[in-house]
């Protein structure tokens, strides 16, 4: 199935390091701010309507997150929140753009084997100089040939990249957590893919059943199980 591979391309978020994880807490946190306007329940579907609708405007990652906190706060307390209540949902942003990178389990040895037998790049969404922050605090940037970081990862945005790469689409294997995003646009357009699920998937990386079907990938339960394939 991998026979033509080339160049292996790797999510950042959650398939190397823990990232939504991080966005949970933030969410608790805000919600406890808020508890004196509304419920934690109605806080989360708030927020989450805010952040879809501001996704096209900030794209993907916690500087835009962070403004729709703050939207979502000025909203759900009739904008009588306290410049100091607005001061706690900054550094609740703050916190997350500091927090330390942890990789998940079998990432360097996955890296260290692949490194030398295929080129590797890395594909991933988010803030341009969080991602880049984050690449350069995780040691991981010596095992990579590129890195792209994209604003949407649909089949046109794959098949720019494919194009930038100057390869066939069969010979891209993308691995990734999201099914969404690192899977199901990459079987489209004839590349591989294998989705290694981490246990937190944020409601907009959701899919159906039904969008899975007739869809031909691997699903493995940890990183370290694609040498097996490989």
């Amino acid at each position: 199935m991998y026979e033509n591979c080339k160049v292996i391309a790797f999510d950042a978020d959650d398939t190397l390091w823990v990232n939504e994880t991080y966005f949970r807490e933030a969410e608790k946190k805000f919600a406890k701010i808020l508890s004196k306007y509304e419920t934690e329940n109605k806080v989360d579907q708030e927020l989450f309507k805010i952040e879809m609708k501001n996704l096209e405007l900030y794209g993907y990652g916690i500087k835009g997150f962070v403004l729709s906190m703050i939207e979502c706060a000025l909203k759900l307390s009739n904008y009588s929140i306290s410049q100091h209540e607005i001061d706690k949902i900054l550094t609740i942003g703050k916190e997350m753009l500091n927090k330390p990178i942890e990789l998940l389990d079998g990432v360097e040895e996955v890296l260290g084997e692949l490194h030398n037998k295929y080129k590797l790049i890395v594909a991933t969404k988010g803030d341009l100089l969080d991602q880049e922050r984050k690449l350069e605090k995780s040691g991981l940037l010596k095992y990579f040939h590129h890195i792209e970081v994209m604003s949407e990862k649909k089949e046109v945005d794959y098949r720019k990249l494919i194009k930038h790469l100057d390869i066939n689409s069969n010979e891209l294997l993308m691995v990734g957590n999201s099914l969404k995003s690192d899977v199901l646009p990459l079987v489209k357009i004839g590349a591989s893919a294998i989705h290694i699920p981490f246990h937190i998937t944020w409601s907009h990386e959701e899919v159906s059943l039904e969008e899975t079907k007739n869809s031909n990938f691997h699903t493995l339960s940890q990183l370290k199980d694609i040498l097996k394939l490989l």
